[in-house]
């Protein structure tokens, strides 16, 4: 048994006026549902693309967070500081460091305490 509905609609995806035959119908045709689908998809895709890049950024942060001693480049990645910056702190005895071999290691607690 077929409908004798007739319904006017605006395309989703084109924007054209069409007349419908259900009420559910949301494309002028099947060219603009396969269209509007790829849509989805692409903006599926980009937006999976997003959180992962996200995450990977994330990442690092939430290790260096976890460390209780940071190396120089460590402390300026984890606080958003220049190497600049830190040698200053550590030239003007505001915070202290630890040398081994060449490497410079500074305890993260100290950081902490000098944002109190």
């Amino acid at each position: 048994m077929s409908s004798n509905i007739r319904i006017n609609r605006i395309c989703q995806h084109c924007g054209v006026e069409f007349t419908a035959k259900t009420t559910v119908t949301k494309y002028c045709g099947d060219r603009c549902a396969k269209r509007a689908y790829k849509a989805r998809k692409k903006a599926e895709k980009v937006q999976a693309s997003n959180q992962e890049t996200q995450k990977q950024i994330e990442k690092p942060v939430i290790e260096l967070q976890a460390k209780e001693f940071l190396t120089g480049k460590e402390t300026c990645q984890l606080f958003g500081i220049s190497r600049t910056t830190l040698w200053r702190l550590i030239k003007q005895g505001k915070l202290k460091q630890a040398n081994i071999g060449k490497r410079i290691i500074i305890r993260k607690s100290d950081l902490y305490n000098l944002f109190i």
